[in-house]
């Protein structure tokens, strides 16, 4: 695995290195020891799915806070979308920044998010799938989100938003507790 560093410290666009023969390729998409080595969370709690079917879709921007912040590594296995950080660790030189990274099925790109770092997307197509490995269990208690618009950030999203949710649209601006 090749990991790109991004303006967000400890945000990596994580690039596959395939090994190809007559049969296709084969890959590693993740590795305990690689990720430790390079001083990130190699944990893994679970994993998730997010299936979306329209394009223009929007998730997030969803972040969970201490003491159970998630780093989370996601990946598109479907479609293509674009996906979003935001730094929201006050202590963090890129905290109010934010850095975006077009993933698709095609480009096989991941992206490592660490803890303290809000994640979300929008689908570029119809029929896009998103793969989690998350490294903290859910704890709903301790579930933030920032809105997909909010003015403190001013994402250039590519598409109309279609699709949101109502949690996802209604979050308040942006304030660090």
């Amino acid at each position: 695995m090749i990991f790109n560093d991004t303006p967000i410290p400890g945000a990596h666009v994580v690039e596959l290195e395939p090994i190809s023969d007559g049969r296709g390729f084969f890959a590693r998409t993740w590795c305990a020891d690689e990720f430790r080595r390079k001083g990130l969370n190699p944990a893994m709690a679970q994993c998730s799915v997010s299936f979306n079917a329209s394009r223009g879709t929007v998730r997030g921007m969803h972040y969970q806070v201490k003491p159970h912040a998630e780093a989370k590594l996601v990946r598109c296995t479907m479609g293509k979308l674009f996906d979003v950080i935001v730094d929201v660790r006050p202590d963090s030189p890129a905290f109010k920044q934010w850095f975006s990274v077009e993933l698709s099925a095609e480009n096989r790109r991941m992206i490592y998010i660490p803890e303290g770092v809000a994640h979300g997307f929008q689908t570029l197509e119809d029929s896009t799938e998103v793969s989690y490995q998350i490294a903290e269990f859910y704890h709903p208690d301790l579930g933030r989100g920032i809105r997909w618009n909010d003015p403190s950030f001013q994402v250039p999203w590519p598409l109309d938003v279609r699709i949101i949710s109502e949690r996802d649209r209604n979050y308040p601006d942006f304030s660090y507790e």
